[in-house]
């Protein structure tokens, strides 16, 4: 029986290989003669490989396609797919004619005056799926060697609190509750977006995610505060399974990107994504003085290293170190400054106001903090 049909209707192979190994797959097709024609090929690959000991040459199209089948609960396979349409300059080209040059070449031709960013994803996706072809199919003898451009250090946006009220104000309600939930929070918009009441216990405030739909892969506990609270208990109701839903009651797929922009146009904020809300998050509470440790607990980042990113934003812990050097002679005006603040409260508090006045310093261009206080009611 080299091919047959299941009641699908998808046509599946069973041969075995000169080598007497059975082999069984589908063919992905519901055409007789499209399944014979794989039926066919596979066989002739199978003699080549194992008689000739030739590998068969493969496409570009086949390889995209095992990877699709083979990552299937991959998390990002949506943007693997999307990714892979981007790519359709390879097709019809086999695996070992995919040199370095022209993969780089062929996706900076392509995306040219994109950032090196998004250049980057679509030359990882590229070399993952070659290293696949070349170390674990055995379809191609040695993966090219493709580099990845230099990307600028991962940047940091977070608003503060006056500037998320206003953001959240320009909002529609139902984005607007989950800006809110998500700055209660922490979590990710698709955690947000794809929140189950089943993952809520509301008599204990916690909620979860689990390890199938977090990024890191580990199971999160989220500590829901009175702010999360509030926003959950505006939702019941509105749909039996989801907690966040449209205006309408329907389930939420996406955020809308011409929502969200204009929103940000009416508050006076720019260069700031979704995603920054998650950041703002962060931001608060180290400034707040949570440890470094316990944030990486509450935002289930994988390493200390990814939450590593915050800590100039609470320098306190530096203070009597960076002390060390006020016995230096070359400090001696300093001292006597110091001794006037001590015998001049007045003139101390006033420095510290100044010191704390981020209107009055920082780089052009730069976010400053307004308010070094976190007194939103958000939190």
């Amino acid at each position: 029986m080299p091919i047959y049909q299941r009641k699908s209707g998808v046509w599946y192979i069973d041969i075995r290989a000169p080598s007497g190994s059975r082999i069984r797959q589908s063919t992905g097709t519901q055409n007789k003669q499209e399944a014979q024609k794989l039926h066919d090929k596979l066989k002739h690959d199978l003699w080549q490989q194992e008689k000739l000991d030739q590998k068969p040459l493969r496409l570009w199209e086949e390889a995209a396609l095992r990877w699709l089948h083979e990552k299937q609960e991959k998390k990002s396979i949506q943007s693997d797919i999307y990714r892979l349409r981007g790519l359709s300059m390879f097709k019809g080209i086999y695996l070992h004619n995919l040199t370095r040059d022209l993969v780089m070449h062929s996706i900076a031709k392509t995306m040219q005056g994109k950032a090196n960013a998004t250049k980057n994803r679509y030359l990882a996706l590229v070399r993952a799926i070659l290293n696949k072809a070349a170390n674990e199919w055995l379809w191609i003898d040695k993966a090219p060697k493709i580099t990845l451009y230099r990307e600028p250090k991962r940047r940091i946006r977070w608003l503060t609190p006056a500037e998320a009220e206003r953001l959240i104000a320009a909002l529609p309600e139902y984005m607007a509750d989950m800006a809110t939930f998500s700055l209660a929070t922490g979590l990710r918009q698709s955690n947000v977006i794809n929140l189950r009441w089943q993952q809520l216990d509301l008599q204990r405030g916690v909620a979860w995610v689990d390890a199938s739909e977090s990024k890191s892969g580990r199971a999160i506990g989220i500590a829901l505060n009175q702010t999360a609270l509030n926003v959950i208990q505006k939702q019941m109701g509105k749909h039996k399974e989801y907690v966040f839903t449209h205006s309408k009651g329907r389930r939420l797929h996406s955020i809308s990107s011409r929502i969200w922009r204009n929103a940000l146009a009416a508050a006076g904020i720019s260069d700031f994504r979704w995603h920054d809300l998650r950041h703002t998050w962060a931001s608060w509470l180290v400034q707040k003085g949570v440890p470094l440790n316990v944030l990486q607990e509450m935002g289930g980042w994988e390493s200390i290293e990814m939450v590593q990113r915050y800590a100039h934003l609470a320098p306190e812990h530096l203070h009597r170190h960076a002390a060390l050097l006020d016995d230096l002679a070359f400090t001696q005006d300093t001292k006597d400054t110091n001794w006037a603040h001590e015998n001049n409260p007045s003139a101390k508090e006033k420095s510290l106001n100044d010191c704390l006045d981020f209107e009055k310093s920082g780089g052009s261009g730069g976010v400053r903090t307004h308010d070094q206080g976190i007194m939103s009611p958000l939190l």
